[in-house]
């Protein structure tokens, strides 16, 4: 009996000095130390200046030794101001990362001055909040141009140049629409097989006559142009814009001796000389950030699980857009352990299903992340998923290819991403080098979260097109005149119904 009591006081008095050392340790979690912590992005720092449709800013914990805290944290965040409804009404959201840090991103309902916004965790404020902002915060339904474009890059802090944008506008130097229009109209008028529109935008007015059977995709460059001329005046200037996925400039033939037209594209190739713009796909996550679109370049980096519980094979879904992709499903039957590889649905290789199917069923692309490594294969060009999967919680393969998008120029293997050969050769072996070599797995796929923090946000894919168009209408030489049998796209009407403290041009002027 005596040993039992003894026993007990034992274990009474180590629960207690347990408890005692959590109380004051926080159980093994550091604690958050506010004066250290930062917080910073466009969203507390120039949100009166980046008008976009979600702003947004990061948050890093740091201890009382300025160490990162790498658990997850919940704040407290408010937005003060007022609107013309009275209090400034917003939305807002956490997405809570892999490492420790958070994306905190809102939406504006309406314009919002003598805005403040606090950050707080456990009631303390983090450096910096409350945060005050002078001026006015526009919605981004707002019709403010505030000054020209190149003032506007300035203002936001955009990058000077690109080396995409530069590679893409050495041939056209001098571009002449009054004698290259008709030529390039009559060039690629194949309804049944290419889609494009000719814009003219003057006096930040948006024109366009289409060409084809398939001219919804218009929609995307409409609604990129009228969000561009909302914030700043655009150059006026002429263009043409492929609809379709793939590339239409061909290098040699009869660019040879007419030049090439100067023809924007979402993707292009080697063999090509189309100016490539930000896809479609990453420009609506940008437009719909908060919105319709679920997944965007802020959500898809939301905490997924940890990489010791991770699924340690590689990771493929999607559609039978090329042969590569069959033989990608063959592969993981061969090799299941490293490989989990299937495909939705069938449209190119119908016959085949029997063979390769049978279809699985979509899953959320954040599932994606139960899998330590991600495969990126070419489509009918380039996958457009690239972004989504260099911001996630995996590390990802990618496939050797003659296709890019805007960025591609600025990746380096083996630091952003793990290469493989075209023809998957030595996928296998990769896969197997990831698995054998897993912190330099992992330190590749923070290399990647960084890349994209710096260059695929929503502020950088706005500051990409601005800055392609700056430099695309520096090089038309033709006059800018609103043609025939185009149609103007005009601004939402409430786009007009906003505090305006100064615009580019008065509305009876437009």
């Amino acid at each position: 009996m005596e040993d039992r009591l003894r026993l007990r006081k034992y274990v009474l008095v180590w629960l207690l000095i347990v408890l005692h050392s959590c109380y004051f340790a926080s159980c093994g979690n550091a604690t958050v130390d506010p004066k250290n912590s930062r917080v910073w992005g466009p969203g507390v720092e120039m949100p009166d200046r980046a008008t976009l449709p979600a702003r947004y800013f990061f948050i890093e914990p740091r201890d009382a030794d300025n160490q990162k805290i790498n658990e997850s944290q919940k704040y407290d965040i408010h937005i003060i101001g007022q609107s013309r409804f009275g209090s400034c009404r917003y939305r807002l959201n956490q997405i809570d990362r892999h490492d420790g840090s958070s994306i905190v991103r809102y939406r504006l309902a309406e314009s919002c001055s003598d805005v403040t916004i606090h950050v707080r965790h456990n009631e303390a404020h983090l450096t910096g909040s409350p945060f005050a902002i002078p001026g006015t915060l526009y919605s981004e339904q707002c019709y403010c141009p505030q000054g020209s474009v190149e003032e506007w890059l300035e203002t936001v802090g955009c990058p000077a140049g690109d080396p995409q944008i530069d590679m893409d506008l050495i041939p056209f130097r001098a571009i002449n629409f009054s004698s290259l229009r008709t030529r390039m109209i009559q060039q690629y008028d194949k309804p049944g097989s290419i889609s494009h529109c000719n814009y003219v935008i003057l006096r930040n007015q948006v024109h366009r006559r289409c060409y084809g059977q398939h001219t919804g995709f218009s929609k995307f460059m409409d609604t990129i142009l009228l969000s561009l001329a909302r914030k700043f005046t655009l150059p006026d200037m002429e263009m043409f814009v492929n609809l379709g996925d793939w590339p239409l400039v061909k290098k040699g033939g009869p660019s040879r001796t007419t030049g090439p037209y100067p023809i924007f594209s979402w993707c292009g190739s080697d063999d090509t000389f189309d100016i490539v713009m930000p896809t479609y796909d990453i420009t609506e996550s940008t437009l719909e950030n908060m919105g319709r679109v679920m997944l965007d370049m802020l959500s898809v980096q939301r905490r997924g699980l940890p990489w010791a519980d991770k699924h340690a094979k590689a990771f493929w879904r999607g559609r039978d857009a090329r042969r590569e992709r069959l033989e990608l499903v063959a592969l993981s039957r061969r090799y299941p352990e490293l490989l989990n590889a299937s495909l939705t649905n069938f449209f190119f290789f119908r016959d085949e299903e029997s063979e390769f199917g049978p279809r699985v069923a979509h899953i959320s692309m954040h599932e994606f992340f139960d899998y330590r490594y991600q495969v990126n294969v070419d489509g009918t060009v380039a996958a457009y998923r690239l972004p989504y999967l260099l911001a996630g919680s995996s590390v990802v393969l990618k496939q050797d290819s003659f296709y890019y998008e805007h960025f591609y120029r600025k990746l380096v293997p083996m630091r952003h991403y793990i290469p493989f050969e075209a023809d998957l050769s030595n996928l296998v072996q990769q896969i197997e080098w990831a698995r054998e070599n897993d912190e330099k797995a992992r330190e590749i796929r923070d290399n990647a979260n960084a890349f994209i923090n710096a260059n695929l946000l929503p502020l950088d894919i706005y500051c990409y097109h601005a800055l392609l168009f700056k430099e695309y209408a520096k090089y038309i030489v033709s006059p800018i005149q609103v043609l025939p049998g185009m149609e103007k796209i005009e601004q939402p009407e409430e786009t007009y119904h906003c505090p305006c403290e100064r615009t580019t041009l008065p509305r009876d002027e437009l």
